[in-house]
């Protein structure tokens, strides 16, 4: 048990489902990050983490439910050799999805 609670993993490398965009486009996730309860910085962390593990091309699907966080992960696409395809507004949690560039 660390300082913040329980340490949350991200999901293994390898396909691990996919998700349609709001133009339709079929995307294969590579990885998900599972964020519900965390705030800034962990997200960032953990989203930078994962975006360094999956090859080029791949997706990394980030699951939040912290606004600031939400607004705060597109940004730091560039920073991490990415790019933010979409951010999807859920009933209780928002789903970002970035690219390797």
């Amino acid at each position: 048990m660390g300082l913040f609670g329980k340490k949350k993993e991200a999901a293994s490398a390898g396909s691990v489902g996919e998700a349609t965009l709001s133009n339709g486009t079929v995307i294969s996730i590579a990885q998900s990050v599972d964020c519900l309860g965390d705030s800034c910085p962990r997200p960032q962390l953990m989203t930078k983490k994962a975006v360094g593990q999956v090859g080029s091309g791949n997706v990394v699907e980030v699951v939040l439910d912290n606004p600031s966080s939400v607004e705060a992960l597109p940004p730091l696409c560039d920073e991490m050799g990415a790019r933010h395809l979409e951010t999807i507004q859920e009933p209780r949690c928002w789903k970002v999805y970035i690219q390797k560039d």
